[in-house]
């Protein structure tokens, strides 16, 4: 648990730190875009340079981006698997009469695989770079449109923030309560699946009474600073595009534009 790096914000002073968070969210959503219009595994690599040049100019540490791999792990083996079972093809590695392992299962395996590990990547990127606050604001005004339909963008990008921001407090709370459990004999590893799920009780409940109670605690402190939304807010620091935010798309556009060249001369 304590490796969940998703909400977490790691403090810089690199350039991708300094960039515009509306910049980020811009980069984040052509990334996600790159990596969706990839169908064969070697045009990975395109998604794959732009996470590492990114990876390199924030600073971030490698051990950040891979513990955020951590709690998928099962999902990735338990996908690489179906895969292997499930997807059919013409070049057979091995043939055990009621399943056949083939060349094209195994791609196929492979390439769903480096996908969602991309993926995850990317979106850890964001908000290891990118502060609550300063996503807050970012959300906010990319939303600000909207408003003419009555959409609630200061209050939806405020509760998004809020939930991703509760993330790793939480599972640091559900990690001292279990610890505490286990300090008064409590048992979570013995037993089948039924009796460990049982187990979990008594962290379950003292962990939804923590929350329902720095919910509370979180809305007092709002209501105490004259928190009304987001009518007539002010903020200390105004978000503004600057020449390194013009050349982030830029480049972003560009490894967008290169990957669909690719795959338009090589589909």
């Amino acid at each position: 648990m304590r490796d969940i790096t998703l909400g977490q914000f790691v403090a810089g002073d690199s350039v991708i730190h300094k960039l515009d968070p509306r910049t980020k969210i811009g980069m984040m959503i052509l990334y996600i875009l790159m990596t969706f219009l990839v169908k064969k595994i070697y045009f990975l690599a395109i998604p794959f340079a732009y996470l590492v040049i990114e990876l390199v100019l924030s600073g971030i540490s490698l051990r950040y981006i891979l513990n955020s791999l951590k709690p998928i792990r099962f999902l990735l083996i338990f996908m690489f698997l179906l895969n292997l079972f499930f997807t059919k093809g013409e070049h057979v590695w091995l043939d055990l009469g009621f399943w056949q392992l083939t060349g094209e299962a195994v791609l196929q395996s492979c390439f769903l695989a480096v996908r969602i590990i991309l993926l995850v990547a990317g979106a850890s990127m964001l908000t290891l770079t990118t502060s609550p606050i300063a996503l807050t604001d970012g959300i906010e005004r990319l939303f600000a449109p909207l408003k003419i339909f009555h959409f609630p963008a200061h209050e939806l990008a405020m509760m998004m923030t809020i939930a991703l921001r509760f993330v790793p407090t939480l599972m640091d709370e559900s990690e001292k309560i279990r610890n505490a459990q286990m300090s008064r004999g409590a048992d979570f590893e013995s037993g089948n699946i039924f009796k460990r799920v049982k187990s979990m009780i008594p962290i379950l409940i003292p962990l939804f009474v923590s929350s329902f109670r720095k919910a509370d605690e979180l809305a007092i402190a709002m209501e105490s600073r004259c928190y009304h939304g987001g009518e007539g807010r002010t903020r200390m620091h105004q978000l503004k595009f600057r020449l390194a935010d013009l050349l982030a798309i830029l480049i972003t556009f560009a490894f967008v534009a290169v990957l669909i060249v690719l795959l338009v001369l090589f589909k």
